[in-house]
């Protein structure tokens, strides 16, 4: 009775824990916020000075002893005190309008496929001590895959390739568990790489990384597109050192991605190669889910569709899934605790 009543006080919350983008579902609101995973830290007071949005405006553009960083690398902890800093304040922020009596929160979290034991227990130990009453591990295409409401449970397979920004999640559901999984880490901040690297080669022009991020976004792709498209792009010159802007068309930033994405390709070929031909029946009907924020590269599923031979559909809202499928797993959590990695309870604070 009383653990019914303590999980009634409890504001839950899932968490998709981005290399780029962190999203926080709460229960019973949905989506509360979507920030950017950096985190501004002064380097000689080791204080932090902005998390999400207003440290991502500070990238590029702080002094030498502050520094704008992201703490995740390939959606793994890489710096576990800053990590755990950027949680607390999501927990904090979501719990700001909560009631004296509510308990501490149970939070779910998104996480790679194929990360290491101590790469998980960095995650579950950064969401307790950020505040978490309960922390649940969920890999991040079982996560999108229950975001989108795919019958996960039932015997039938599901193929889910979730593309983030770090990582790219390729993975087989079926019966609450996941089958196969291979986990890339090319996703959309490689693209952005290459895109910089392409200007420098090609234009011998010095470009930041939102640069080559809304470059992407505007005239990028994976196969050519109807009509050709073109924008300028503004950098510093390597030779001369002056500033200096140049026309770029979709063509050149398509060359620029595509190694990168027939990487990405690969993986899924290589997954489908895998899959026990029962599965790979149901797939063949049911057809692959793209989803996450890199799936929004157009003419990536036509790509993929046209390689792989089974038909691709991008998942409604690919960008929240993962954050939607963590929110709706703990809001029923009896019908999904098999999906969660590992479960941990902790102490209250004496």
């Amino acid at each position: 009775m009383f653990k019914k009543i303590f999980s009634k006080l409890s504001l839950d919350i899932g968490i998709d824990l981005g290399t780029a983008n962190c999203l926080v579902y709460v229960r019973g609101k949905g989506i509360t916020m979507s920030e950017p995973s950096v985190v501004a830290v002064n380097n000689k007071t080791g204080q932090i000075l902005a998390i999400g949005e207003e440290a991502r405006k500070m990238v590029g553009k702080t002094p030498s002893h502050i520094v704008a960083t992201r703490p995740l690398v390939s959606g793994v902890v890489s710096d576990f005190d800053v990590t755990e800093q950027m949680l607390r304040y999501f927990i904090e922020k979501a719990y700001e309008d909560r009631f004296p009596l509510h308990a501490r929160p149970r939070v779910v979290i998104g996480i790679p496929c194929g990360v290491t034991e101590v790469e998980r227990r960095a995650v579950e130990d950064a969401g307790r001590n950020a505040g978490a009453g309960k922390v649940y591990l969920i890999e991040e295409p079982m996560a999108a895959a229950i975001g989108v409401r795919l019958s996960i449970q039932d015997p039938g397979g599901n193929f889910v390739v979730d593309i983030g920004g770090g990582t790219t999640e390729v993975a087989v559901i079926s019966l609450g568990g996941v089958v196969i999984s291979r986990s890339l880490r090319v996703a959309g901040d490689k693209l952005n790489e290459d895109i910089i690297n392409y200007a420098e080669r090609e234009f011998k022009l010095l470009i930041g990384e939102r640069t080559a991020e809304d470059v992407k976004i505007r005239i990028g792709s994976a196969s050519p597109l109807k009509e050709k498209e073109e924008t300028t792009i503004k950098g510093r010159n390597l030779v001369t050192g002056l500033p200096e802007e140049v026309t770029v068309t979709d063509a050149d930033i398509r060359k620029a991605m595509e190694k990168s994405v027939k990487e990405i390709v690969k993986t899924i070929k290589d997954t489908v190669e895998e899959t026990p031909p029962e599965l790979l029946a149901d797939i063949m009907s049911e057809g692959i889910h793209l989803l996450g924020g890199g799936s929004l590269l157009r003419g990536l599923d036509k790509l993929i569709e046209e390689e792989v031979k089974i038909k691709t559909k991008v998942g409604d809202d690919p960008l929240t899934a993962v954050v939607r499928g963590a929110g709706y797993a703990l809001e029923h959590l009896d019908g999904y605790e098999e999906v969660f990695l590992e479960t941990k309870d902790i102490e209250p604070p004496k």
